[in-house]
């Protein structure tokens, strides 16, 4: 799948964002490791805490299937560039290191980031492999 399909997938995924107090839609579609494509919109509750990003949304489907590893996500919004907040940036980090990030606004007008230009020095799952006991301390 190009980047202009994923893009396309996420500008229909944001169409079906739950935004009643916000009005902000924001749509997401990532592509796994094994070229599956899941996508996803931001709900919103009356309560602020449970509400749920696009790009965690799509994340979340597709870890849900059995799919650990994304390759590319591409993220539209309602703003002009619309970028995923630092909850969202932690998520990918965990499940898409490499993955390239697409932020978009139409198919034909997009910027490209490895996550590292998003999130630098940040902190993953090889953080805890190498963790002091208490008997370290």
């Amino acid at each position: 799948m190009d980047k202009k399909e994923l893009i396309r997938k996420a500008l229909e995924a944001k169409e079906k964002a739950y935004v009643p107090y916000s009005k902000f839609h924001v749509g997401a579609a990532l592509i796994t490791e094994d070229d599956e494509v899941f996508t996803g919109c931001n709900i919103e509750i009356a309560s602020y805490s449970p509400t749920i990003c696009a790009e965690r949304t799509a994340i979340f489907k597709a870890i849900s299937e059995g799919h650990k590893k994304i390759k590319a996500i591409a993220v539209v919004g309602d703003s002009d560039f619309t970028y995923p907040c630092g909850v969202c940036r932690q998520v990918i980090r965990e499940f898409g290191k490499d993955a390239t990030i697409i932020i978009a606004n139409t198919e034909d007008e997009y910027k490209e980031y490895k996550l590292d230009d998003l999130l630098p020095h940040s902190f993953g799952p090889e953080d805890l492999e190498n963790t002091r006991s208490e008997e370290d301390v």
